[in-house]
């Protein structure tokens, strides 16, 4: 079962179950962040909070995105309790692109090694632990909360000063954190975990600057276990037609870190365990079309689609202006 948030025509919130691509609605149901929550405190979880309120008429999940009604699958009331991060570095491709982009700048360090493939390494060596064990730290960085996030279909803004818009299609890991302080984890999303690859490549510490960007996940928040191998497309188009596209591979089976070990990782801070906060964790990719010497350009539109995710994920670029930042005494 997928779940996705809408608007109606009448212009109301409404959550569906899609189930073989037909979607129904949830019988007054208005938030996928409310079911959750009801479901922490009965037995069986998301899904039979869902049965419980039962599923009345079918609604057209493509008219839905084509008239730009599709909410993110997710979303809190207060956008500042919902937390967008990520982890790099972690699938059994990612590191040659990185590697390239910082061994230019940066050189190799006393091993030999960029700093970029020691910690590609250092996953491959300790990221898939047995059972009980913890393993190694992965690469992390904060993107933003929930006022970075885009609804599917909407324009994804690009500011003035970056130099590069570039996707990132990914896996993302919905959670919310329950009363005790506890992540539940409530499914998976597609995601483009949207950068600027050029600000990364002056400087590896330049990271954290090129992630702060907005992103988008969805549409469908896919209710139960990641699948071991996820095997997707991630494209661009331009005037109607394909400039680049390349497949993405995901799931346990293409990664050099388990799910479990980057969740624990990311939890394992008390500021990410407040109740009631909702997470979404991207767990990485080794597919950018940068790395294929794509300049993206404004309108361009991203389209990242897994059949075992449901309905595609899709935007366009938009360019904005810079905003002009002026610094004001109160004091």
């Amino acid at each position: 079962m997928n779940l996705i948030q809408f608007f109606d025509r009448n212009g109301e919130r409404a959550v569906a179950a899609v189930d073989n691509g037909v979607a129904r609605v949830v019988i007054g149901a208005t938030s996928v962040y409310d079911l959750a929550m009801s479901a922490l405190s009965g037995q069986g979880g998301l899904a039979a909070i869902v049965a419980e309120h039962g599923l009345g008429e079918t609604v057209d999940r493509d008219a839905i995105l084509a008239e730009g009604r599709m909410l993110a699958p997710i979303s809190h009331p207060d956008p500042a309790h919902l937390y967008v991060t990520g982890t790099g570095l972690t699938h059994l491709g990612s590191a040659a692109t990185r590697d390239a982009m910082h061994t230019a700048n940066t050189g190799t360090t006393e091993t030999g090694l960029t700093d970029t493939m020691k910690m590609f390494r250092m996953g491959l060596e300790g990221g898939k632990p047995t059972d009980g064990q913890k393993g190694v730290q992965p690469e992390w960085f904060y993107k933003g909360n929930g006022y970075s996030v885009v609804n599917p279909g909407h324009p994804i803004p690009s500011p003035g000063f970056a130099l590069d818009a570039g996707e990132e299609p990914e896996i993302a890991g919905i959670y919310l954190i329950d009363h005790n302080g506890q992540p539940r984890r409530l499914g998976f999303a597609l995601a483009n975990e949207f950068s600027d690859h050029v600000t990364e490549r002056v400087n590896y510490l330049y990271l954290a600057h090129s992630k702060l960007r907005a992103c988008s996940f969805g549409p469908e928040l896919r209710v139960g276990d990641l699948p071991a191998h996820i095997e997707g497309m991630s494209r661009i188009k331009r005037d109607g037609q394909v400039i680049w596209e390349k497949p993405f591979l995901s799931g346990e089976d293409n990664m050099s870190h388990t799910i479990a070990n980057l969740e624990y990782h990311h939890f394992k801070y008390e500021l990410f365990r407040n109740p009631g906060d909702v997470h979404i964790h991207m767990f990485g990719t080794a597919t950018l079309s940068f790395a294929d010497g794509i300049k993206t350009e404004p309108n361009d539109i991203f389209e990242i689609e897994e059949t075992q995710f449901g309905a595609a994920l899709r935007n366009l670029i938009r360019q904005e202006n810079e905003h002009p930042v002026i610094v004001g005494n109160l004091y």
